[in-house]
């Protein structure tokens, strides 16, 4: 694979600690490559991948390694820090983005008023609990469109993404298409399921595995019947039904589809083996 250097973009400053180019380092050695995909999105959600290279990509060379960036997330990286953090809420790559609106810079999370009373569901059991109006919550996670916080309390939840005026956010409108008359595939239902993330891991249920079985039918009287088969990462865990119906909806909302149908299953056991490669990188586990 080769790419072309720019000429005259220049790459944002990134800085990475000893501790996660040591991990990098790693994971580009067995995975054979030269190059890592550093993804920020508008939510500044973060991502490294192992992708090749695109027209318009930014090249930023920092002490041996080399990242590639579409010139959107060559904007949004200006200044950004990767840590390799190991502590009692686990280990993996940390980042550090100055151009955040909002962010704590105690490292730990947002603290918010909530400016109505919402609806949560409690992490990791799934029961109901009703935020108040005026509680205040740390924001520990915005992905997917949901988002985790941890409450006074100590307890950790999940809001919905209907529920984010109560944290004074904003979700942008869905940016895709309506795919054209005869152009549906499987892979249309995967990219809708990448945007649906573990409430307590910074990764989507198909990197992470949790996609045992994805099928599409099509119907007599028009459109899909999409048949998918997920699992947790621990059984009976009290997520299930909030994700499945995250999915659900996710997927019911392409054009194509008309009918969806998801059944959570326990059989294969989830391990960690089930992740893929980038979901690996992203927790520090290559």
């Amino acid at each position: 694979m080769s790419i072309e250097q720019p000429t005259e973009q220049p790459g944002p400053s990134i800085h990475i600690s000893d501790a996660a180019r040591h991990t990098l380092r790693e994971a580009l050695a067995k995975g054979g490559g030269g190059w890592l995909r550093l993804r920020i999105d508008e939510r500044f959600a973060h991502e490294l991948l192992f992708e090749p290279g695109a027209e318009g990509d930014i090249v930023v060379e920092t002490d041996g390694l080399t990242l590639l960036l579409d010139p959107a997330s060559a904007r949004r990286a200006e200044g950004l820090s990767i840590d390799f953090v190991q502590d009692l809420s686990g280990a993996g790559l940390r980042f550090d983005n100055p151009n955040q609106s909002g962010r704590d810079r105690s490292g730990g999370g947002q603290w918010i008023e909530l400016t109505r009373d919402c609806a949560a569901s409690l992490i990791p059991r799934g029961e109901q609990l009703r935020l108040a109006r005026g509680e205040r919550v740390r924001l520990t996670q915005a992905l997917g469109g949901s988002f985790t916080v941890g409450t006074a309390s100590g307890q950790l939840a999940r809001i919905a993404g209907d529920d984010a005026d109560a944290l004074g956010r904003e979700l942008p409108p869905p940016n895709e298409a309506p795919a054209p008359a005869g152009a549906f595939d499987l892979q249309q239902v995967l990219d809708a399921l990448r945007t649906v993330y573990d409430p307590e891991i910074p990764v989507n249920v198909v990197d992470l595995g949790l996609i045992y079985q994805c099928q599409a039918q099509p119907l007599e009287g028009g459109g899909q019947r999409v048949a998918i088969k997920m699992s947790m990462t621990a059984p009976g865990c009290g997520m299930g039904d909030v994700l499945k119906e995250e999915a659900r909806a996710k997927v019911q909302a392409l054009p194509a589809v008309a009918e969806v149908e998801i059944e959570l299953v326990w059989e294969p056991p989830w391990d960690p083996s089930r992740m893929s490669e980038a979901a690996r990188l992203q927790l520090g586990l290559l």
